[in-house]
This record gives structure tokens, sequence and C-alpha cells, in this order.
């Protein structure tokens, strides 16, 4: 396999997790040093706190059944030791309250090659914002 494709692979793997349900195998790619700026507050999580699997598990019991997760067009930049992947992810699922979710947001992912097995060091995910005034985040946007 390239380094692309391992890559990318390790990226399919947490999301096979997260649709499986399986939280502890969602955060086994995290380096110990990981940060992660995700959808729900707070800011920021770190460390064991990034990779605390309860915390994963909450939100799972939020769904009828875990989301599914999917990458569009990753583009993936290596440099040494370093990759970044970024691009438009989808989130589909049913939450417990009947909703059917079908969310766009933006991902960015660092990995750094930790002796033979890309580790995730960084996440970024993110939904825009109406500058309307209204300040509310566009769910609705499609590619």
């Amino acid at each position: 396999m390239t380094d692309r494709s391992t890559i990318l692979a390790t990226l399919d793997q947490g999301f096979a997790a997260i649709a499986a349900g399986d939280a502890e195998a969602a955060v086994a790619g995290f380096a110990p040093d990981v940060v992660a700026f995700e959808l729900q507050p707070p800011l920021e999580f770190s460390g064991d706190e990034a990779r605390d699997p309860d915390g994963l598990r909450a939100w799972f019991a939020t769904w009828q059944a875990p989301p599914t997760i999917a990458l569009r067009d990753p583009r993936v930049e290596i440099e040494g030791p370093l990759a970044v992947v970024y691009g438009l992810a989808n989130m589909r699922g049913r939450k417990t309250d009947g909703a059917d979710i079908d969310l766009w947001y933006r991902a960015t992912f660092v990995l750094r090659d930790g002796k033979g097995a890309w580790q995730m060091i960084h996440t970024h995910t993110s939904v825009p914002f109406r500058m309307d005034g209204s300040e509310t985040a566009a769910l609705d946007l499609r590619p």
C-alpha cells in the first residue's frame, strides 16, 4: 500500500468503527497528543480527553443506530512524516427523536507517521454559519 492509501484506510477504519458503534475502535487511531476541534463544544479536546471513548458512547446514544460518515473526494498532502487530509464529509442517520440527519460539513485531519502506522494528531470539523445577523449554523448546505 502507498502512504496515501494507508492514510485513507486509517480514516475509513475510524468511520467504519463509528458506523458500527464501536467507540474504542473509533478513537484507536488517535495519537496520545491528539488535539480535536469537533462540531460539539467545547472548543478543544486534547490528549486523553479526545481519546476517551465515553464521550463517543454518549453521542451514539442520541442516535437510533450509529450514523455513517463518508469523506467526499478527499485531498491528501504528504510531506515527510506528516499528512493532511481534507474535504467535505457527510454524516447520515436518524436521531432518537426520529429526526433524519443528512449533514455536510468540512473536515480536516492531520496524521503523523508513527513508525509504520499513521496516527491522528489533529482533527477539525466545522459547519459554516450564516453571516446575516442570525448567527445560525448553515446545516442545509449541499455540495
